[in-house]
């Protein structure tokens, strides 16, 4: 468990636990609602497809779910990779966003994965806001494309 700061002052206490078959509706509906903006000034937003992407690549045996103040607020997957790690599904509920919660869970994964000596990569979106947060953590770029920036961090890069 951790603690970050809410904008009133107050710690919101967040745990990580382990995700379940029955958490893929609750980080799909979380998907379309976070990536929605990014998607929409992309021109790439469909209703169906940002929820079905979820669905079919859900693997609950690397993903975690975020619980602050006691009610589901996010998700993170981490899943291994022949040469490192890939961040994926990274979602928080909006209104969290902006409280340190982000870059704490961040921090846990890097950890991991700084002590195992792997490098993490990952993508975002262009233009998205997210970006910053991963950058601030040592991740750079790798590759872009119109729609997606790829990124790495090698181990014990950043602000881990």
């Amino acid at each position: 468990m951790d603690a970050s700061v809410r904008g009133t002052g107050r710690p919101v206490e967040w745990v990580l636990r382990s995700a379940e078959p029955a958490d893929v509706e609750a980080i799909a509906e979380l998907r379309a609602t976070v990536m929605r903006p990014d998607l929409e000034r992309l021109g790439r937003f469909d209703e169906y497809r940002v929820r079905q992407r979820l669905r079919d690549a859900f693997a609950p045996q690397h993903t975690s779910v975020i619980v602050a103040a006691g009610a589901f607020a996010g998700c993170v997957a981490v899943r291994p990779a022949e040469d490192g790690r890939w961040l994926e599904h990274f979602y928080l509920d909006p209104g969290l966003q902006g409280q340190g919660i982000g870059s704490a869970v961040l921090r846990t994964m890097l950890r991991q994965a700084d002590a195992d000596g792997v490098p993490v990569r990952l993508n975002v979106l262009q233009g998205s806001a997210a970006r910053r947060l991963y950058e601030r953590h040592g991740f750079t770029v790798e590759a872009e494309d119109p729609v997606d920036v790829f990124m790495v961090r090698q181990p014990g890069a950043g602000a881990s």
